[in-house]
């Protein structure tokens, strides 16, 4: 299995992410990697990696990036020799390829994907899912999290077939509990929107619809996918990671500000500190998924280090083989034809 990564793309590249992926080939014998963007650039940082094999890494060159400041749709159309460009060249013309990685500008990714890569029979709108953190430590899907910030309610349906094939391949779990993000549990609650999405979702086959979800419930662990608008996902996302970075900021707070007794029972309380930081990294998790597209492409954090980029590679594998796609569109299949058809 061949994965293609864009090696110019992140605020840490191109190291961490040549890093990262020699990293993956070293925990797995059967992964070959191309990494995508300025030879000489990459070159120099494969003088920092420890011994790998050279046979499963290749290298395309590319002189161009596509930067979070270029409009996408303008930067994928014309920036030809750019690292992203030449990545999704590389992962639609290369039968062995099976995913792509990433960790450059999100509007680049989803564009690039969207038009290069291109949507799975019957996806109207493919949709950006991470796996977030839970308090019963089984994760939970967000689906949308920013992709489409404007849907009609067959998208959330979309979105939940989707995300439901993703947990079963990603998470291990059979039967994904589904809940729509909502501001009340209660059927009648929400806009036109979530009202229509949730009629649809109830007597849509395949989804074990649970009912809506509130967004203090998301990482309760009571849902194993949670389906939203990008608009209204990706407040949610940053909300859940501005608290619990705030949290965490007040919490060293009082330590550090607090007498001899806070020292201590800080000093007590490190590994439980040392559990719940293990817990909450995004780094160790890998990247969100773009659902809905006809290979695996994984969006990993700007800010990834060699770590992140590791997982996010060994995730992509991993779906690809697990044949992701393929379920996605199965699960589609089953939909009326009107639906799938309005976009």
């Amino acid at each position: 299995m061949k994965i293609i990564v864009d090696a110019m793309g992140g605020d840490n590249a191109p190291l961490q992410i040549v890093l990262g992926a020699v990293d993956a080939l070293n925990q797995d014998k059967n992964l070959k990697v191309v990494l995508v963007g300025d030879q000489n650039a990459i070159e120099q940082s494969l003088c920092e990696c420890k011994e790998y094999d050279k046979n499963r890494l290749d290298i395309i060159d590319a002189k161009d990036v596509i930067t979070n400041d270029d409009t996408p749709t303008t930067a994928i159309r014309t920036k030809k020799e750019s690292s992203l460009v030449k990545a999704f060249d590389a992962l639609m013309h290369d039968d062995e390829a099976g995913g792509f990685v990433s960790a450059g500008s999100t509007g680049a990714v989803l564009v690039g994907a969207y038009l290069k890569v291109g949507r799975i029979k019957g996806v109207t709108r493919p949709a950006l899912a991470p796996v977030l953190p839970t308090l019963k430590g089984n994760g939970v899907v967000l689906c949308d999290c920013g992709a489409n910030v404007d849907c009609k309610s067959v998208n959330l349906v979309h979105f939940a077939i989707m995300a439901s094939a993703y947990a079963t391949a990603m998470l291990g779990v059979k039967n994904p509990r589904v809940g729509l993000l909502n501001n009340g549990v209660e059927e009648h609650k929400g806009n036109e929107l979530t009202q229509e999405a949730h009629k649809l979702l109830a007597k849509t086959e395949g989804i074990n619809f649970l009912g809506n979800c509130e967004a203090r419930d998301i990482l309760s662990g009571d849902f194993d996918v949670v389906v939203s608008d990008g608009f209204n996902g990706n407040i949610a996302l940053k909300s859940a990671e501005g608290t619990a970075n705030t949290m965490l900021s007040l919490i060293k707070e009082g330590v550090y500000s607090g007498g001899l007794r806070t020292k201590l029972g800080a000093l007590m309380l490190k590994p439980v500190f040392a559990k719940v930081k293990k817990k909450m990294d995004y780094n160790a998790h890998g990247g969100a998924c773009f659902l809905g597209v006809k290979k695996v492409v994984v969006k990993s954090h700007g800010a990834s280090k060699a770590k992140s980029v590791t997982a996010s590679i060994l995730q992509a594998k991993s779906l690809a083989e697990s044949k992701i796609c393929d379920k996605i569109a199965s699960g589609m299949s089953v939909l009326d034809k009107p639906e799938t058809a309005e976009n």
